[in-house]
């Protein structure tokens, strides 16, 4: 009972926020985000807020979450390419608003945790690859959509080439000193940018762990 009236609380925060998209606060409703974090953070499972998890990462705000899953613009017939498996969550809330995930990690730690998540959830349209996001997915697939769930300076230039012309990218991105939570359309081979929320992200970085 408790949960529930914490879940309630935290879609009418959603919706304060301006978060409008039903379907997406409905999947947020449903997917229980205490499975994603550590034991002793259960408590704060349902509070607006980033936690740590492992590898000194962090699972997003359901506000970020939420909001950057919106920015997308959820096809049910597309595919997503998502760079920065971290927690599972945000690829949890992804599949089922779309056709197939693919999503890359560099801890291999976290990689396996989400994998072992997503199977307890009876989710199964998901493919994992642990390696270097800023590489793109290793095959020459493109994709519809494209979310980066760590903050880039500049963008990388393999995952651009790997977004469809009219795709969208969902990123954060640093501007001077800040971040900023930003949507870049690919429209006749060119890119364009529209500026959101300030966030904070961790840094997306070469290599793996």
């Amino acid at each position: 009972m408790i949960e529930n009236l914490k879940k309630i609380n935290l879609i009418l925060q959603l919706r304060k926020l301006g978060i409008t998209n039903y379907r997406i606060l409905s999947i947020l409703e449903k997917i229980p985000r205490e499975k994603f974090i550590n034991q002793e953070l259960f408590y704060k499972a349902y509070q607006n807020e980033a936690l740590p998890i492992d590898c000194n990462q962090t699972i997003s705000q359901p506000a970020v979450v939420a909001k950057m899953t919106e920015l997308l613009e959820p096809k049910k017939s597309f595919k997503v390419l998502e760079i920065g498996t971290g927690s599972g969550y945000q690829t949890a809330i992804l599949s089922k608003l779309f056709k197939r995930i693919y999503t890359i990690e560099r801890h291999k730690i976290l990689m396996e945790k989400a994998k072992k998540i997503l199977s307890n959830l009876k989710i199964n349209n998901t493919v994992f690859y642990y390696g270097d996001g800023m590489k793109g997915w290793p095959a020459k697939f493109s994709f519809e959509r494209i979310i980066i769930t760590a903050v880039c300076k500049n963008l990388p230039i393999k995952i651009i080439n790997q977004l469809e012309e009219g795709g969208i990218l969902v990123l954060p991105l640093r501007y001077d000193n800040d971040q900023y939570m930003t949507k870049v359309r690919k429209k006749n081979k060119k890119l364009y940018f529209k500026k959101y929320w300030r966030v904070r992200f961790v840094p997306l970085v070469s290599g793996i762990n």
